[in-house]
């Protein structure tokens, strides 16, 4: 069984940054493959924001987050990363990572485990 839990999130103001944590147990991490992160705002639906292949060579990220977000993996922690900059108010959202399992990785249904979310909210 494969469980990981998201943390970093928090309050903000637009323009600040975050680091976004998600440490993943049960298996070791390196097997996991790709992992994503998505996002979903109040009465909206999970859409990407990014992913990393295992061996962290290829990093894919939303149009709406490139150039802002960043997302690593150490997979000796067992942990990816998602380093958020220039953050703005259309950026809160309660934030999730997961794990691919098959299907195009930008899509929610490709992903088999996922964290319980921790919340980021941006203040203008």
């Amino acid at each position: 069984q494969v469980q990981l839990v998201e943390s970093g999130g928090g309050l903000v103001q637009a323009g600040g940054s975050l680091r976004l944590s998600c440490v993943g147990s049960g298996r070791t991490f390196s097997t996991y493959g790709m992992v994503g992160w998505f996002r979903q705002a109040p009465g909206k639906e999970r859409v990407f924001i990014a992913a990393i292949s295992w061996s962290g060579g290829n990093a894919y990220y939303a149009d709406s987050v490139k150039g802002r977000f960043t997302i690593s993996r150490d997979n000796a922690k067992n942990t990816v990363y998602l380093q958020m900059n220039s953050l703005k108010p259309e950026d809160t959202a309660v934030y999730y990572c997961g794990v691919h399992y098959s299907g195009p990785f930008y899509y929610e249904s490709s992903y088999t485990y996922w964290g319980q979310g921790t919340q980021v909210t941006v203040s203008s």
